[in-house]
């Protein structure tokens, strides 16, 4: 029966459970509702949770702390509470056009927006300026610097970005006059590589980066990095300290060089582990596919369309840093990886690219790179150049490329047609539907590299281990079963023909 709301039937219900517990009679378990049911519990008692991979509990937690934009809390009253204000960090973007188009020099502000966006930041304003280079002194001109300063003072903004890498007297001049804090795309990307970083090696390699990059800029207000150590630290030297005469910005900059010195050996032992689980795939003869490509892409979403490996997807940049390796099968049985690696984007900082050797040697290591491109992008050509130059710097240039267009449910047609035309070794995918997987997949076991020893053997039927490895490690041409064995024709590695030598027709 339905449960009565009314201030004389609660407590008669509440004294007969309370003197009979196992007394249901009067209650129907398909009508009764407790007050504290859990409303993720479905009807046959299965909790939804449990059937999660792992990227979505990654993405859960991650949109658990996530910072929401247009909240703020503002106590005009604060005789008994404290005044508080929550709020996203405001910021306005500049860039300097030096080349290009017009449109050119939007796509890349608009980016930076996007990336102030998935650091955490509310963008108010986006300018740039026309110049053959950047200003020596302030990146931008003496003009556009007032400018800046009435749009940070009309907007409230609390922080500038600056769409490249500012050398450190253009920081602090740009500072001294705008009278906010300034940052460049360089530490922008840095910090949004500190939020995403998960693993050990990952965090290790961010730091690294941050401190390389902090190394040079190190400032204090009012110079005080210029104070000389006096009085009892003078006499003493103080702990870590040099004596009298060492200033506080020279103390800091070898605490920063001792502590690069850790994470390098650090990284250095991690890549131990690294280089021996490649080496034992490289002794197996066992394949190595990489997915590489600009950050958003939907390498993650690739990844787990071909292998169902369930990693972490979400539409933001630089979203997944750690490499995933999945191991699997083509149609005929052999067995080759996929690994998913970072973003790439256009700028990449150099100091990242130099923590994240390690990590991108997987994409030089490689037999076979899936180039995935956004074809809804809207310079798909400018993703694959700057993904091309990074190639480049890593000594990955030699490596095949398979180019897979994702995103084709939302691309414009005439845009896919002009990626293939430019591209011939390409496949038009999309992830979110499906389209194109199969496809994609005939591509990438197409490209694999063919074991390199033709041979025809005759097995005993008791060597069903030979025919196992020539199955998952070789090619299959033609298999017979016989009275006196199998008769197999097909293609291996050198060190599995040393073992078919006997049995060889």
């Amino acid at each position: 029966m339905t449960t009565q709301r009314n201030e004389q039937a609660e407590p008669d219900l509440v004294d007969d459970h309370l003197t009979d517990p196992t007394d249901q009679t009067e209650l129907d378990d398909d009508d009764w509702e407790s007050g504290y049911a859990d409303d993720r519990v479905s009807a046959d008692g299965d909790d939804p949770e449990e059937d999660l991979t792992t990227g979505e509990w990654d993405l859960e937690a991650r949109f658990a702390l996530k910072r929401v934009g247009g909240l703020r809390t503002e106590l005009e009253d604060i005789t008994e509470v404290e005044y508080r204000q929550l709020r996203l960090e405001r910021v306005v973007l500049v860039g300097v056009w030096t080349e290009g188009s017009v449109e050119d020099a939007e796509n890349s502000l608009a980016e930076l927006a996007a990336l102030a966006e998935t650091a955490g930041s509310e963008v108010l304003e986006a300018i740039y300026q026309r110049r053959q280079k950047p200003d020596p002194a302030t990146f931008i001109g003496r003009g556009k610097v007032e400018a800046l300063k009435e749009i940070v003072e009309h907007t409230g903004a609390d922080t500038v970005i600056c769409d490249g890498e500012l050398a450190p007297s253009q920081l602090r001049n740009l500072e001294d006059k705008v009278k906010v804090k300034v940052v460049d795309r360089t530490a922008l990307i840095l910090d949004i590589f500190a939020q995403h970083a998960k693993s050990r090696e990952g965090q290790a390699q961010v730091e690294l980066a941050q401190l390389s990059y902090m190394k040079q800029r190190l400032r204090g207000w009012g110079g005080n990095l210029s104070r000389q150590a006096g009085g009892r630290v003078a006499g003493g030297a103080g702990i870590g300290g040099r004596g009298p005469g060492e200033t506080k910005i020279e103390t800091d900059r070898r605490r920063i060089n001792t502590k690069i010195a850790k994470l390098r050996r650090e990284l250095a032992h991690m890549r131990t582990t690294r280089d021996t689980k490649r080496a034992e795939r490289r002794r197996h003869a066992i394949p190595a596919v990489a997915i590489a490509g600009y950050t958003n892409a939907g390498k993650s979403s690739i990844l787990n369309r071909l292998t169902g490996a369930g990693v972490l997807v979400e539409d933001a940049l630089f979203a997944t840093l750690d490499p995933t390796t999945r191991r699997t099968t083509t149609s005929d049985g052999r067995v080759y990886t996929l690994s998913d690696t970072v973003g790439f984007v256009r700028h990449l900082p150099h100091q990242l690219v130099e923590a994240f050797r390690s990590t991108l040697e997987e994409v030089a290591d490689a037999d076979l790179i899936v180039h995935v491109v956004d074809g809804s992008h809207a310079d798909p050509e400018g993703q694959l150049a700057a993904v091309r130059e990074v190639f480049a710097e890593i000594e990955a240039s030699q490596v095949p490329e398979l180019v897979v267009i994702n995103k084709a449910d939302r691309a414009d047609p005439l845009v896919l047609a002009r990626l293939r035309a430019s591209e011939p070794h390409s496949v038009v995918v999309s992830a979110r539907t499906g389209e194109g997987i199969e496809a994609a997949l005939a591509a990438v076991e197409a490209d694999l590299p063919r074991p390199g020893v033709a041979f025809e053997a005759l097995l005993p039927y008791e060597r069903g281990d030979l025919l196992n490895r020539i199955h998952t490690a070789g090619e299959v041409e033609h298999l017979e079963h016989t009275g006196d064995g199998t008769v197999v024709r097909g293609r291996v590695n050198e060190d599995l023909a040393g073992e078919l030598a006997p049995y060889l027709v």
